[in-house]
């Protein structure tokens, strides 16, 4: 844990023992001086507003390490020791003698009065091993790493900017002071997930969950759209029922009601009727999802619906524009397709923005020879309602993203699926400093899930660069809780994740797309295998042998580990799942060359690839 650049070798205490000096703002009892040369600490008296005792002694606490010893074991219980200093001080601080960011900490909490537990890293045998564990519990590798009531405040710019905006002085109240020890405010998959794995950990916590009706009045749960909505909404009504019953199993404060911060460790709940409640917490994960976008012109929100108003329709919505070229948008117009319907996909410009491009041209072909219309380079102007009723007629102008060129269409549905909005803007995080990307609203996060304010945390699709994907909310939620209140190390993987494109041909996929490959390895550093193939299923039906696809990047500096993965054709998803366990262990080409493939299925091609694009070689199929 290097402060700065600079480096010292321990000094002579025993291995045995890891030493704790306390800094205390009172002298001890006979003028006792354990902890060496007591000094003044004169700096920020005025902030602080107290008189201090002119020379505040030190003392030490003993701590038995488990030695120099290298083993698991003992590894282990210098974690669950170190864990035991951050939960049993108020504040504890992870220091080096000679370092000054540290001195200059020591001296605030000092103008404080504040006492504090202090290891110096330089002073103990073991010194080495602690720095190497403490920055795995915290993600920091310099000095002084502090925490104050069990929240990881950082190093010294982080406590002097927290204790010139007043969060310090807040964070050094008792926990006791809280109503909860966590809340969650928003009821996502990723939140929810949260809270029961720290419920589950012992803690008490709150959930605030309330869904903001869409412009159509859609709150999610309600309506009927013949026999299938009716289906669906059954079962989304199931599935609340059992999150409900889960939380409340788990003796969790469910709360419908939209939670606002109001200060440091504060917020003011407001249910259905206004009525507003205030409750404090330790903690705090922000977990609030987000909303669909809407296009900003004349008639958008009066008379276009999104995703979350579709399955809430009281009819069949008819011949539908799908504004968008989004997994969403996709999805959405290949179910109505599906179902017999006349749909149009207007794309203002690449299909499956951060997907791999080859196959997502791949995913819009087979859709558009299988009925989807594409108008492609086009924005919608204007909608305008020619009729009512259900459904009823809108006319849609729409302008060339390349030119002058404008166009009419009548549909009578409009369905928006441009991408989603961040819920962040309206929960008072600029009252506590929260940072968040002004123009998504997406809120920074470091690979532990903390926002900028130390006991802030946030999961789920507000997370500025990471997936959007529930399951990848749910892992988050449970490894943060772990970290939080079981002092786990393990964190979220947001690389190696699997997904799958629900379209009329799946697209499932691992890893990075080649184009991302490219930027990162450089293209000279890849080989990419690829083959269209033939499912057995459609030999019979006679459908086409030369529309599924399969193809993986491999980095040949890393032993052609494979780093991307990619499948379009039936039953991607299943396909993609069991792959995605191998590349988390490592998996490479000559792996799957040694696997013996299950004779005749679609996953069994990725053990037979022997074409490279580099090759230039025909992939195309003549049988099965």
């Amino acid at each position: 844990m290097p402060c700065s650049t600079r480096t010292r070798s321990s000094s002579s205490i025993p291995k045995d023992t890891l030493r704790a000096s306390q800094l205390s703002v009172l002298p001890m009892a006979g003028g006792e001086r354990a902890g060496g040369r007591a000094t003044r600490l004169q700096s920020n008296r005025a902030d602080a507003g107290l008189r201090l005792p002119a020379r505040p002694a030190r003392r030490r606490a003993r701590l038995s390490s488990p030695g120099a010893g290298r083993s698991s074991a003992a590894r282990e219980a210098l974690r669950r020791r170190l864990l035991g200093l951050i939960e049993g001080n108020r504040v504890m601080i992870f220091s080096k003698s000679y370092c000054p960011h540290s001195t200059r900490v020591k001296e605030l909490f000092s103008s404080l009065g504040v006492a504090c537990n202090i290891l110096e890293l330089d002073q103990v045998d073991d010194g080495a091993n602690v720095q190497e564990v403490l920055s795995e519990i915290t993600n920091q590798r310099t000095v002084p790493n502090i925490f104050v009531n069990k929240v990881h405040m950082g190093g010294c710019d982080r406590t002097f900017q927290a204790h010139q905006s007043g969060l310090l002085q807040k964070l050094l109240q008792e926990d006791s002071a809280y109503d909860y020890d966590l809340i969650v405010i928003g009821g996502g998959s990723g939140g929810l997930a949260c809270a029961q794995e720290a419920a589950i950990l012992g803690k008490k916590v709150m959930v605030l969950d309330f869904v903001v009706p869409s412009p159509q009045g859609t709150s999610w749960v309600k309506h009927t759209w013949e026999t299938m909505t009716e289906a669906i909404q059954n079962h989304i009504g199931s599935l609340n029922w059992g999150y409900r019953l889960s939380l409340r199993e788990k003796a969790v404060a469910y709360v419908n009601s939209y939670g606002e911060f109001v200060e440091h460790h504060k917020i003011k709940a407001t249910n259905r009727k206004g009525q507003e409640t205030c409750y404090t917490a330790a903690k705090f994960v922000l977990a609030t999802g987000q909303r669909p976008r809407y296009l900003g012109i004349q008639g958008d929100k009066e008379y276009c619906i999104t995703s979350d108003d579709l399955f809430s329709l009281p009819y069949c919505p008819g011949k539908t524009l799908v504004v968008g070229a989004s997994y969403v948008a996709l999805e959405c117009a290949g179910f109505l397709a599906g179902i017999g319907l006349d749909v149009t996909i207007m794309v203002r410009s690449i299909l499956l923005r951060g997907f791999d491009q080859e196959m997502a041209e791949k995913v819009g072909s087979y859709m558009e020879q299988h009925g989807v219309k594409f108008l492609r380079k086009f924005v919608p102007v204007l909608v305008q309602q020619l009729e009512k009723g259900s459904p009823g007629k809108l006319k849609v102008v729409a302008k060339s993203t390349e030119g002058p060129e404008t166009i009419e269409e009548i549909y009578n549905t409009v369905l928006l699926a441009i991408g989603r909005d961040s819920c962040t803007r309206k929960i008072g995080l600029e009252k506590i400093g929260v940072k968040i990307n002004e123009k998504s609203g997406k809120i920074p996060v470091n690979d532990v899930e903390q926002t900028n304010v130390p006991y802030v945390y946030a999961v789920g699709d507000i997370l500025e660069g990471k997936l959007e994907l529930t399951p990848v909310a749910i892992q988050a939620g449970k490894l943060l809780a772990r970290r939080l209140f079981a002092g786990r190390l393990e964190k979220c993987d947001y690389v190696n994740v699997p997904t799958t494109v629900f379209t009329p041909l799946e697209y499932g996929c691992c890893g990075l797309s080649e184009e991302k490959a490219i930027e990162m390895y450089k293209k000279e550093n890849l080989e990419v295998y690829h083959t269209l193939f033939w499912p057995l299923e459609w030999t019979v039906a006679g459908r086409d042998n030369n529309t599924c696809y399969a193809k993986i990047i491999c980095n040949k500096l890393d032993n052609y580990r494979v780093i991307g993965f990619h499948v379009l054709g039936p039953n991607a998803g299943e396909v993609t799942q069991g792959f995605a366990a191998a590349m988390k262990c490592g998996l490479t080409k000559q792996l799957l060359d040694d696997t013996i493939g299950i004779h005749p299925t679609c996953g069994e091609v990725f053990t037979t690839l022997e074409i490279t694009k580099s090759s230039g070689l025909d992939i195309t199929q003549k049988g099965c």
